[in-house]
C-alpha cells in the first residue's frame, strides 16, 4: 500500500477519517454518529452509510452494539488535513 493509500478513498471519505481521528485525539473517545452529523451537516442516514463504507473498505473498525466505537485503522500520515 505505502503512501499511495490516499488514492484509495475519496476526498469526502478522507474528511470523515480525519474528523474521526482528530475528534478521538482531542476528546479521548471516538465521535458518535450524531457528532459526525453535526460537523458535516448531513442526515444520520448519510453518516451511517459513510461509516459502513469506511468499514467495508477497511479504513475504520467499529464494535457492533457499542456506541462511540469508531476507530481509524490508518496511520496519521496517511490521512488528509481536516478542512
Amino acid at each position: 500500500m505505502g503512501n499511495n493509500i490516499q488514492s484509495k478513498f475519496t476526498s469526502k471519505q478522507g474528511q470523515y477519517l480525519a474528523f474521526i481521528y482528530y475528534y478521538t485525539k482531542i476528546n479521548g473517545i471516538p465521535p458518535a454518529e450524531a457528532d459526525l452529523e453535526r460537523y458535516f451537516g448531513v442526515a444520520s442516514s448519510s453518516v451511517h452509510s459513510m461509516v459502513l463504507t469506511l468499514k467495508k473498505k477497511g479504513f475504520v473498525s467499529t464494535i457492533v452494539g457499542k456506541s462511540r466505537s469508531i476507530q481509524v485503522l490508518l496511520p496519521r500520515n496517511q490521512l488528509p488535513h481536516l478542512e
